[in-house]
């Protein structure tokens, strides 16, 4: 799976092998900023006459907008490439970062903070509970918290939300929106996984980034673009280049990834 980027930019992956972002476009971010140096999507209302000369206005419907959490578990790579993703695709994001995440970005990538943040349409602290994404009345299309700790975890199965990041999740959840939960833990305890039981009873997506092995992968970087690639259909978005399973009985060369095998 390749997947071309249009923001950041930079060697990621000192810690964890070769991963290379192409340099695409200029980042203008304030860190720590409600706002990223590109506005959320504003679709302006269509005015129609009507037969009997009467003016009729009619609002568009507003663009895909999916909020985003990183949390200070290990596997910031797969919030990156899924921020990049989704800002290709014309999607708008609301990312909020941890304290603790932006300590595990700054070891596992070489990325800075305002880059992070660039990637998205909106950002927000996650201390900031005053944020339009903390209310039900906000509209957006479903919550992904990735990676997800224990501990954000344990406050949303119990609806302890003593920061933006799992008061969005419990917001979702109340709403009846998608929520997607990328937990990051090895071995795992019955506590643990008492708490995902209890989520996914409560329409939560437990999603653990478990690499897919039949697409052969080269590189770490395919094994990341394979599971963003699942975690986005998690969220209904679907990726036309995405490698999917096409049976044993295909040649892998033969394969067009996301598309129709060629026959024999």
């Amino acid at each position: 799976m390749q997947i071309t980027t249009t923001a950041v930019t930079q060697h990621c992956g000192r810690r964890t092998g070769a991963q290379h972002f192409s340099q695409a476009s200029t980042l203008n971010t304030t860190s720590g900023s409600h706002k990223s140096g590109v506005e959320p999507h504003s679709v302006p209302a269509t005015t129609i006459t009507r037969a009997d000369g009467d003016l009729v206005t009619f609002m568009p419907p507003r663009p895909r907008r999916i909020v985003v959490g990183i949390t200070g578990a290990t596997g910031t790579i797969y919030a990156i490439r899924m921020l990049e993703i989704m800002r290709q695709l014309g999607i708008e994001t609301h990312l909020i970062i941890s304290k603790w995440a932006l300590a595990t970005l700054k070891y596992e990538t070489n990325l800075t903070e305002a880059q992070i943040r660039g990637l998205a349409h909106a950002t927000y602290t996650a201390k900031d509970l005053s944020a339009p994404i903390a209310s039900g009345s906000f509209q957006h299309d479903g919550v992904v918290i990735v990676p997800c700790s224990m501990k954000t975890l344990a406050a949303v199965r119990i609806g302890f939300c003593d920061d933006l990041i799992s008061r969005a999740a419990d917001v979702s959840l109340k709403e009846g929106r998608k929520v997607l939960l990328v937990v990051r833990e090895t071995p795992l305890s019955d506590i643990h996984l008492e708490n995902m039981l209890a989520l996914r009873r409560a329409g939560a997506t437990i999603f653990p980034p478990v690499p897919a092995f039949y697409t052969q992968p080269k590189s770490l970087d395919e094994m990341v673009n394979q599971s963003v690639g699942r975690m986005l259909d998690s969220m209904g978005i679907f990726l036309d280049n995405f490698h999917r399973w096409n049976g044993f009985e295909r040649s892998k060369k033969d394969k067009i990834p996301g598309g129709t095998p060629k026959e024999p």
